[in-house]
């Protein structure tokens, strides 16, 4: 029990000093951009990154941003399977246990007094880690809800939605399941402001400045 307990422990704190890491933030100040806080939307994540007319920058906050995420997962993974000698089940809850710290290390980093970003990228991240196929079917209902729309915001909480229903029936009424219904309600909630423009028309679509 008392391993148990390390363990867990162990995954939850990995998981979240990862998830803290505001790559963003530390790519545009050793660009010498500034602080990426003090424009756009005030967010860490690669969209407002990318407001500073960086695309490089803005692809490689996405890629750290999502690394993270599934980094979490694996080393997790590793150490509870290698330094823990924990059966499967047990590593991969581990791993779960870690993704979703990672997750909510982005959304409220110490570091940044718990004001961080929106999540997006690091939820697909944690996705990757735990079942690719989620990860897959996540970036599928973005793409097809952004070709239809045209807003970021929307694909993203749209395929948000369907990640807790595509565990269920993947996976069934598990950790799964309710680790990703938790992260969803967390994801919408960092949206507030988007939902808000969206039901009045006034969030900007992709390609439009803000």
């Amino acid at each position: 029990m008392g391993s148990l307990s390390l363990l867990t422990t162990t995954a939850l704190i990995l998981g979240y000093l990862l998830g803290s890491i505001p790559f963003g933030l530390l790519l545009t100040r050793s660009a010498g951009l500034g602080d990426v806080r003090d424009i756009g939307s005030g967010n860490i994540g690669a969209t407002n990154v990318l407001r500073t007319g960086s695309k490089t920058l803005a692809a490689a906050t996405l890629f750290l941003d999502m690394l993270k995420g599934t980094a979490a997962v694996i080393i997790a993974v590793v150490i509870a399977t290698h330094i823990f000698h924990a059966p499967p089940i047990i590593a991969y809850t581990a791993g779960l246990l870690s993704g979703f710290a990672a997750f909510l290390g982005h959304l409220y980093p110490l570091w940044l007094k718990f004001k961080g970003g929106k999540g997006v990228a690091t939820y697909i991240g944690v996705l990757l880690g735990i079942d690719p196929l989620l990860a897959a079917v996540f970036c599928a209902v973005w793409l097809a809800v952004a070709f239809a729309s045209r807003y970021s915001s929307l694909a993203a909480l749209v395929a948000s939605i369907a990640m807790p229903i595509q565990a269920f029936i993947m996976h069934g009424a598990g950790l799964v399941f309710y680790v990703l219904l938790t992260m969803t309600a967390l994801l919408l909630w960092k949206h507030r402001e988007n939902i808000a423009r969206l039901r009045r028309g006034e969030e900007s679509k992709i390609g439009q400045q803000r």
